[in-house]
């Protein structure tokens, strides 16, 4: 019984999340995993169980999602890759397909996933928000310092418990995690985005920590509070939660 991993991209703008989500007595919700869990059934003609990296929130962007399965059928891996893209809608495409060992976990067997989030910013009352890639952008209606960010980004690399970064009711038995890297990069057009790799995420992390480094970025924070939050472990000390548009899974390695 082969054993396929597939890389996906989708914009998560119209759909709950990645995981299957069914409520008794209701259509299910339409997901990341049941779309594409779709998809592949029809073109192995057999039932499968799509395995995902990453539990992306509803609203959340991927590049570089992993899913794997297994099922009876030999395919050659660009043909499962082409027929499946063939019946998925527009939001979400297969980019490789390969052929892994039978015991590939597409969630244990990752030693990194690498995240980015995006962000535009400018005073509300002189500076528009975007419109044409709102989908995939956060607006602050603040002048935001990049490099200031930066500062404050630098002291999350490293191995600390990361409970002021996740929300209440995580149900993780523990909250530390290792950053392997954390920059905030400044672009043209008062943009810049926010790219942190680590050894694994709680809920919410990758958001919390940049609403943390916009709160510094507008001076409300500074660069060297950010060491005090992760030694509070209290969800209350951190900044806001930011919204899932800005975004996206990058990669994800083995």
């Amino acid at each position: 019984m082969p054993r396929y991993k597939l890389t996906v991209a989708y914009e998560g703008t119209d759909f709950h999340g990645w995981q299957q989500q069914h409520q008794p007595g209701e259509e299910p919700l339409r997901t990341v995993q049941g779309v594409l869990e779709t998809a592949v059934c029809e073109v192995v003609r057999e039932p499968i169980t799509l395995t995902g990296a990453s539990r992306t929130d509803a609203g959340v962007h991927a590049r570089g999602q992993v899913a794997a399965f297994s099922c009876d059928s030999t395919i050659e891996p660009k043909r499962l890759a082409a027929a499946v893209n063939s019946r998925l809608p527009d939001d979400v495409q297969v980019r490789r397909a390969s052929i892994v060992d039978d015991d590939f976990s597409p969630i244990s067997d990752a030693v990194a996933k690498g995240y980015r989030y995006r962000i535009a910013y400018g005073n509300r009352g002189r500076h528009l928000p975007p419109l044409f890639d709102r989908r995939f952008v956060y607006f602050s209606g603040y002048e935001l310092d990049p490099a200031r960010m930066n500062d404050a980004a630098r002291h999350l690399i490293g191995e600390h418990d990361f409970a002021s970064f996740t929300r209440l009711n995580h149900g993780r038995e523990s909250t530390v995690r290792t950053i392997h890297d954390c920059t905030v990069t400044a672009l043209a057009k008062r943009r810049c985005q926010i790219d942190v790799s680590g050894d694994g995420f709680l809920y919410n992390m990758v958001r919390i920590i940049a609403g943390t480094l916009v709160e510094v970025g507008r001076g409300k924070l500074e660069p060297d509070d950010v060491p005090k939050i992760l030694a509070a472990v209290d969800r209350t000390a951190a900044g806001t939660t930011l919204p899932p548009e800005g975004l996206f899974l990058i990669w994800v390695k083995y």
